[in-house]
């Protein structure tokens, strides 16, 4: 199976990763800023370096590479079987900005806050 789109993977791990707070994707903030996040462009990250400050976060756990999303069972457990391929976080523990907040409900996104 040929996979045309996918997600851009870390070009380094360590300190510089960060997830998306919307769908989990983890790449580095540079990366984020370069191109966005592949699955949340309604979040308007690309170019725009303080939007992706506000729409990624650096307090996650864990780390999963999927590369086919709709026939892993570990992507369907982590709700991402609608995702492109790419490295995901386990888990983030961020508190969502009302207006991120309100422009992932209204892309259908579901809020996973810490607390």
């Amino acid at each position: 199976m040929s996979l045309e789109y996918h997600a851009d993977v870390p070009r380094e791990f360590g300190k510089n990763l960060c997830a998306c707070i919307s769908c989990h994707l983890v790449k580095t903030l540079d990366q984020f800023v370069d191109g966005g996040c592949e699955n949340c462009g309604f979040l308007g990250m690309e170019g725009d370096k303080d939007r992706c400050l506000e729409c990624t976060t650096v307090s996650f756990q864990g780390m999963i590479s999927v590369m086919d999303p709709a026939s892993s069972w570990c992507a369907k457990w982590l709700h991402l079987a609608k995702m492109v391929p790419g490295c995901y976080a386990l888990s983030v523990q961020v508190e969502v900005p009302p207006d991120i907040k309100e422009i992932m409900g209204e892309n259908g996104r579901r809020v996973h806050e810490a607390g």
